[in-house]
C-alpha cells in the first residue's frame, strides 16, 4: 500500500508537470484508478506533512473537484470506513494542519462534502460538521475560528432545514466576528454575512435580520480600504450586496456613499476607486428610486469625480494617425468613467443627473485643455441614451455646439464630436435626423478629407453610418449626390494608399459607410452602381492576404448590401462573379481560423445572396454549407472554475464567469460566440427562403439547431434555433410525411422544455411563437394527450407568474422610493409580460384551430386565468390577449362555445365601446365570429352588440391612425352579423347606414368580409345598396377603386376578382361608367384603366 500511495504522489507531481506528453500521460493514468481509490490517496497525500506544499494543495483541488463532480454516482457504493475516514481526517487535519492555505483548501473541501451530504429535504447527513462548526467559531485559537468562517462563506447553506433554529446563533457568530479585534477575522467575517446574504437572495426578511451587522461591516470595509494593501475583497462584498440586497443599505445609506466618496476623492489606488465607483452605480442601478429619493444629493459630488477620471489621458501624438488600432483598456481611468456616467444615466435618468452632468460639461467644453474638451464630448456621448427625454430639450444649442467642435484644433475632440454626433443618431433617431441633418451631414462630409488624421476620418465615416442607418430615404436622398461623391473620392484615394502604402483603417471603414447609405436608399442607389461595384470587386478579389481578412469581409458585406438595395436584374451579373470568386477561394474554408473576422462577413453575405437569388442559390448550397454548419456548431470553451481560479484566468482576454453556487463560478470563452449565433441565423434564412431547395439539408440542421434550445451562453443562438423550427418542418414537407413527422417527433419534447425552462423572456416569446407554428403546421399529428397535459402545466405555471409579477409591480408602485423613473421601469416590465401573453395567446390559438372542441377539456385548466385576465380594472394588454383567446374559442368552437359563454359574453359586448382601440378591435372581431361561428344561440348577443359597433363606427375620430383598425373591424363585424347572423335585427334598416361607412382598407385580413357583402348586394341586385335607379353605382365603383388602390385587399383574393367583375359589368353601361369616372381622382381613374384591361 505504502509503494502505491508514494506512486500516487509521484503521480500529482506528473500532472504539475510543464512537459505537456508528461502530463497527459498523468491525467491519462488519474482517469483509470476507481473512485474510492482516489479518495482514500488524496486525504492520504492531504495529511503528509512531507509532501511539498504544491503537491499536498493539488490533492485537496482534485479532492473537492472530485467531491463536487463524482460523489453523487459514487458515494453510495463506499465502505462505511472510507466515508467516516474521510469526514473525521478532514476535521482533524483543519485543527492541525499549520500550514494556512493547506488549511484553507480543507476548508473548501469539508464545505463542498457538506453541500453534498444535506438531502433534498435540508436534512444534514454529517450533524458531527454542526458541532465542529461551534467548536471551532467558539475557539481562542484565531486560525481555527478563521477555519469556522472559511467554510460557512464556502456553503452558508450548510444548517440545511436547522437554519430557521440556529439563526440567532448564527447571527451572534457573525456580528461577534466583525466586532473581532484581529482583522483577518473580522474582515472574513464581511465575507461570510456577504455569502450569507447571497444564499437568501430572495429572502428579504432574513436579510434584515442582519441589519444591525451594517455599521461593523462598513467600519471593516472602511478599514480595508485604508490599509494600503491589495485587499480588495471586502469593496467587492460591498458591490455584492449592493447587487443582491440593495434595500439591506437603506439605513446605512449616506455612509456608504460618504465612504465611497471619501475613497474616490483621497485614496490613491486606481482599483478601489473603480471599486467604490462599482458600489455607487450598483446601488443606482438595482435601487434607482431608493438613490434618487435619499441620495440624489450626493450626485454634484459624484459627477465631477467620475469626470476627473474621463480627462486622464494621455496625448499620445502618434494616435491620431495609427492604422492598427489597439483595444482600449476596460480598467482605465477614461474608460471606466464612461462607462459609470453611462450606467447611471441609464439608471438614475435625466431628472436626476443631466443637471449636474450640463454644468461640469459646459465648463469642460470651453477648457483650453484638449482633455477636458474631449472628456466632455464624450460624456454628452454617454449620457445621451439614459438622459435622453430631458436632453431633447438642449438639443438644438448642443447639436450646434458639437458640429462646431469638428472643427476643433485637436484631433481627438474632432474625433470625439464625430463620436457624440453619431451617438446622438441612434439614441435620437429620427427626429435627430430630420432636424439636424443640414448641419450634420455637411459636418461629417467635411471630417472625410482630414487626410492628415485617418483615425479621425475613419470615425467621421463611422458617424455617417449611425446616421444613415436611422435616417428616413427621403432626406438621405437631398444629399446623395454630395455624399457618395465624396465616399468615391475617399475610396479611390484609399485604394491607392492600401497598394501603395499598406495602410487600410480608413478603407475599411468606407465600404462599411457605403453600405449603409446603399441600404437606406436601396433602388436610388442604382445610378451610382457602375461607379462603385467595379472597386469593390477589385477589393474583394484582391484583398486576399491576412493583414487584409477584416477589409475583405467588410468588402463583401458591401457588395451584397448594395446587391440587396439595386435588386437582382441590376446584380446579377456581379453577384454571379463574387459567388464564382467565393467559391475558388473558401473551397480551402477549413483552414481559415475560427477567429478569422471574413467568417461572419462572408455568412451573412452569403444569406443575402439567397435573398436576391431565390432558387438560383441553390446550386451553391454544397459549398457555402460547410462553412456555415461549422460555425454554427462551435462549441466555446468552459470551465467550471474555484473563485481562486477566476482571478488567474480573468487575465485571459474573453472570458467571462458566473457564479454558480456558493464560491464556484461558470466561465466560458466567449470568442466565436457572435459568429456562431450569426450562422444560427442564416440557417434560418435559407430554410426560410430556399423551402424545399433546403430539404436535403434538414436532418443535419434539425440536429443541430435542436440541442440549442439550451445554449445559454447566447441569446441569439436559441432565438435563431426556435425560429428555424417551422421553416425546417415547412422545407422537409417534400420528403413525404413520415419522414416530417419523425423530424416533428425529434424536436417537440426539446421544444416544450426549452419553453419551460427558458430564462430570458424574449428568447421564450421566440420558442412560443415558434411551437404555435409547429402546431398549426402538423395540425393534429403535432400532440399526444401527454404532451397537451404538459403544455398546459407550462402555461399554468407562466399565466400564474403573470398575476403574480403584476402584483409585485402594484405594490412596487405603493413603494416609499415610487417615482417617475420607476413607472418608466415598471412599464417595461409590463411590455414584456405582455409579449409573453400574446405568446401564450399564440399557442392556444394554434391548439384550438387544430383540435378544435377536442382541446377544449385541457382548456378548461386555463379558465380561470381567462376570466379573471377580462376583469375590467386588469391592464388593457390582459384584455386585450383574453379577448384574443375568447375569440378563438368561439370561432374553432362554434356552437360549443356557448358554454363558457358566463366567462366572456358580457364583458366582450361591453369591450365595444372600451377606451383602448386593442380591446375595441379583439372584442369587435370576437362579435364577428360570434355572428359567422357561433349559432342562433348567438342571435341576441349579436344584436345587442350592433348599436355599440355603430357608435365606434361613427365617432368623429374612429378614422384617425390610432382607431382605423379597430373601427374596420367593427364594421367587419356589423358585415358578418348582417350576413351571418341576423334573425334578430332588421338587415334593411340597418343596409344604408352599413353601406355608408366605405372605403375600408386599412386591414386586409377583414376587407375580404366587407366587399365580399358588397359584392353580394351588388350582384343580387339589392336596390337598398344600389339606390334608386341604381344612383349609388358610381359610389359603389369608387370604394372599390379606392380599396385597390390603397392595396387594401390581396388581389390572388376571390373577392377582388369579384370587385373588378362588378367594375367590368358596369363599363358596358356608357353613361352609368362615365358618371362613374367623373367622381374619381386622378390616381383613381388610372386605378380603374387597370383594372378594366386585367383578366379575372
Amino acid at each position: 500500500m505504502a509503494s502505491e500511495e508514494q506512486q500516487f504522489c509521484q503521480l500529482l507531481d506528473s500532472l504539475m508537470s510543464l512537459d505537456n506528453n508528461v502530463r497527459q500521460q498523468a491525467e491519462t493514468a488519474y482517469g483509470q484508478i476507481p473512485f474510492e481509490h482516489k479518495i482514500v490517496y488524496l486525504v492520504k497525500c492531504m495529511r503528509n506533512n512531507g509532501l511539498a506544499v504544491a503537491s499536498r494543495t493539488l490533492s485537496l483541488v482534485m479532492l473537492r473537484r472530485l467531491i463536487s463532480t463524482s460523489v453523487d454516482d459514487n458515494w453510495t457504493s463506499l465502505n462505511d470506513q472510507i466515508r467516516d475516514t474521510l469526514k473525521s481526517e478532514l476535521l482533524s487535519a483543519v485543527q492541525q494542519e499549520a500550514d494556512q492555505s493547506i488549511r484553507k483548501k480543507i476548508t473548501d473541501v469539508i464545505a463542498e462534502l457538506s453541500r453534498f451530504l444535506i438531502d433534498d429535504a435540508g436534512n444534514n447527513k454529517w450533524p458531527e460538521v454542526l458541532q465542529f462548526l461551534f467548536d471551532l467559531s467558539n475557539s481562542s485559537d484565531i486560525n481555527l475560528k478563521e477555519s469556522a468562517l472559511n467554510i460557512f462563506t464556502s456553503f452558508p447553506g450548510i444548517f440545511g432545514n436547522q437554519e430557521q433554529h440556529y439563526m440567532q446563533v448564527i447571527h451572534n457568530l457573525l456580528s461577534q466576528s466583525l466586532s473581532d479585534s484581529n482583522k483577518n477575522i473580522s474582515y472574513l467575517a464581511v465575507k461570510a454575512i456577504t455569502s450569507f446574504l447571497k444564499n437568501h437572495e430572495n429572502e428579504l426578511q432574513t436579510i434584515m435580520l442582519f441589519r444591525d451587522c451594517l455599521p461593523m461591516l462598513l467600519k471593516n470595509v472602511q478599514e480595508s480600504a485604508n490599509d494600503n494593501s491589495d485587499n480588495e475583497e471586502l469593496q467587492k462584498c460591498l458591490i455584492e450586496i449592493a447587487e443582491i440586497a440593495p434595500k439591506f443599505l437603506k439605513t446605512v445609506l449616506d455612509q456608504v456613499f460618504e465612504l465611497c466618496i471619501h475613497i474616490l476623492m483621497h485614496n490613491e489606488s486606481t482599483s478601489r476607486k473603480h471599486l467604490a465607483l462599482e458600489v455607487i452605480v450598483t446601488l443606482a442601478e438595482n435601487a434607482s428610486g431608493m438613490i434618487r429619493k435619499n441620495a440624489a444629493k450626493y450626485i454634484p459630488l459624484i459627477v465631477p469625480q467620475i469626470l476627473a477620471m474621463m480627462v486622464d489621458l494621455e496625448d499620445d501624438p502618434e494616435w491620431s494617425i495609427q492604422d492598427e488600432i489597439e483595444d482600449e483598456d476596460e480598467e482605465s481611468n477614461p474608460i471606466t468613467g464612461e462607462s459609470a456616467m453611462d450606467r447611471l444615466a441609464c439608471a438614475l435618468g435625466g431628472k436626476t443627473m443631466l443637471p449636474h452632468i450640463l454644468t461640469n460639461v459646459n465648463q469642460m467644453l470651453a477648457n483650453a485643455d484638449w482633455r477636458y474638451r474631449y472628456a466632455g464630448l464624450m460624456t454628452l456621448s454617454s449620457t445621451a441614451e439614459g438622459a435622453h427625454k430631458q436632453m431633447e430639450a438642449y438639443l438644438d444649442q448642443m447639436v450646434d455646439g458639437i458640429v462646431g467642435f469638428l472643427a476643433d484644433s485637436h484631433p481627438r475632440v474632432r474625433y470625439a464630436a464625430c463620436n457624440c454626433l453619431g451617438q446622438m443618431a441612434t439614441d435620437f433617431a429620427p427626429s435627430f435626423e430630420k432636424k439636424y441633418h443640414s448641419k450634420v451631414v455637411p459636418g461629417l462630409l467635411m471630417i472625410l478629407d482630414d487626410e492628415q488624421n485617418p483615425r479621425v476620418q475613419a470615425h467621421g465615416g463611422a458617424a455617417l453610418v449611425n446616421f444613415a442607418e436611422d435616417s428616413p430615404k427621403n432626406i438621405l436622398l437631398t444629399y446623395l449626390d454630395n455624399i457618395l461623391s465624396k465616399l468615391h473620392d475617399v475610396l479611390d484615394k484609399k485604394v491607392l494608399e492600401l497598394v501603395n502604402h499598406k495602410r487600410k483603417l480608413v478603407l475599411e471603414q468606407i465600404v462599411t459607410t457605403i453600405a449603409a447609405v446603399a441600404d437606406t436608399v436601396e433602388e436610388k442607389f442604382d445610378q451610382y452602381y457602375d461607379k462603385f461595384m467595379p472597386k469593390l470587386k477589385y477589393l474583394f478579389q484582391n484583398a486576399t492576404t491576412s493583414d487584409l481578412r477584416l477589409l475583405r469581409g467588410k468588402t463583401i458585406e458591401c457588395i451584397s448590401l448594395i446587391g440587396l438595395a439595386v435588386g437582382k436584374e441590376k446584380f446579377l451579373h456581379d453577384c454571379q462573379d463574387v459567388m464564382e470568386t467565393l467559391l475558388q477561394t473558401q473551397t480551402n474554408f477549413d483552414n481559415l481560423e475560427d477567429e478569422d473576422p471574413q467568417i461572419s462577413y462572408m455568412i451573412s453575405s452569403w444569406a443575402r445572396m439567397c435573398k436576391i437569388l431565390g432558387k438560383d442559390f441553390e446550386k451553391y448550397l454544397p459549398v457555402v454549407m460547410g462553412p456555415v454548419l461549422k460555425t454554427a456548431s462551435f462549441k466555446p470553451e468552459i470551465a467550471v472554475v474555484d473563485e481562486e481560479e477566476v482571478k488567474e484566468i480573468s487575465d485571459e482576454e474573453d472570458w467571462q464567469f458566473v457564479t454558480i453556487g456558493d464560491q464556484q463560478s461558470f466561465g466560458i470563452k466567449t470568442t466565436g460566440l457572435e459568429e456562431k449565433a450569426t450562422a444560427c441565423s442564416m440557417l434560418v434564412c435559407y430554410a426560410k427562403e430556399l423551402k424545399e431547395g433546403f430539404a436535403q439539408y434538414t436532418e443535419e440542421v434539425t440536429k443541430l439547431m435542436v440541442p440549442l434550445f439550451k445554449f445559454y451562453f447566447h441569446d441569439g443562438v436559441r432565438t435563431a434555433a426556435a425560429e428555424s423550427m417551422p421553416h425546417l418542418l415547412e422545407c422537409a414537407r417534400i420528403r413525404g410525411e413520415q419522414y416530417v413527422c419523425e423530424m416533428w417527433n425529434y424536436i417537440c419534447s426539446d421544444l416544450i422544455k426549452a419553453i419551460d425552462s427558458e430564462p430570458e423572456q424574449e428568447v421564450l416569446a421566440e420558442l412560443m411563437r415558434s411551437f404555435a407554428k409547429c402546431v398549426e403546421f402538423m395540425g393534429t399529428r403535432a400532440l399526444n394527450q401527454e404532451q397537451v397535459e404538459t403544455v398546459i402545466k407550462i402555461l399554468n405555471k407562466y399565466l400564474t407568474e403573470h398575476f403574480s409579477k403584476q402584483q409585485q409591480r402594484l405594490e412596487m408602485r405603493r413603494d416609499e422610493d415610487y417615482d417617475d423613473e420607476t413607472e418608466d421601469q415598471l412599464l417595461d416590465e409590463d411590455d414584456f409580460d405582455a409579449l409573453i401573453l400574446s405568446k401564450i395567446s399564440d399557442i392556444i390559438h394554434s391548439l384550438f384551430k387544430v383540435y378544435k372542441t377536442e382541446f377544449s377539456p385541457a382548456f378548461n385548466q386555463l379558465v380561470p386565468h381567462y376570466a379573471a385576465l377580462m376583469a375590467p380594472e386588469r391592464p388593457f394588454t390582459d384584455r386585450q390577449w383574453a379577448l384574443c383567446v375568447w375569440d378563438d374559442v368561439i370561432e374553432f368552437c362554434g356552437e360549443a362555445s356557448i358554454t363558457y359563454q358566463k366567462h366572456f359574453l358580457k364583458r366582450l359586448v361591453e369591450s365595444l365601446v372600451d377606451e383602448a382601440p386593442e380591446i375595441r378591435q379583439a372584442a369587435s372581431y370576437g362579435c364577428g365570429v360570434m355572428a359567422m361561428f357561433g349559432g342562433v344561440q348567438y342571435a341576441q348577443a349579436c344584436a345587442s352588440a350592433v348599436p355599440f359597433l355603430i357608435q365606434v363606427i361613427n365617432d368623429r375620430d374612429s378614422r384617425s391612425v390610432e382607431n382605423i383598425q379597430a373601427t374596420e373591424n367593427a364594421i367587419s363585424a356589423v358585415t358578418k352579423i348582417l350576413k351571418h347572423n341576423n334573425s334578430a335585427i332588421s338587415v334593411n334598416q340597418l343596409l344604408p347606414t352599413w353601406f355608408s361607412w366605405f372605403p375600408v382598407y386599412d386591414d386586409i385580413e377583414e376587407t375580404p368580409h366587407t366587399y365580399g357583402f358588397l359584392c353580394d348586394q351588388v350582384e343580387a341586385n339589392n336596390e337598398i345598396v344600389l339606390g334608386v335607379n341604381h344612383c349609388n353605382i358610381p359610389r359603389i365603383i369608387q370604394v372599390i377603386v379606392d380599396c385597390i388602390l390603397r392595396e387594401g385587399i390581396d388581389m390572388e383574393n376571390i373577392v377582388a376578382k369579384r370587385m373588378i367583375n362588378i367594375c367590368k359589368h358596369v363599363q358596358s353601361n356608357g353613361p352609368m361608367m362615365q358618371a362613374c369616372v367623373n367622381i374619381l381622382s386622378t390616381d383613381q381613374k388610372e386605378c380603374l384603366h387597370k383594372l378594366l384591361t386585367m383578366s379575372t
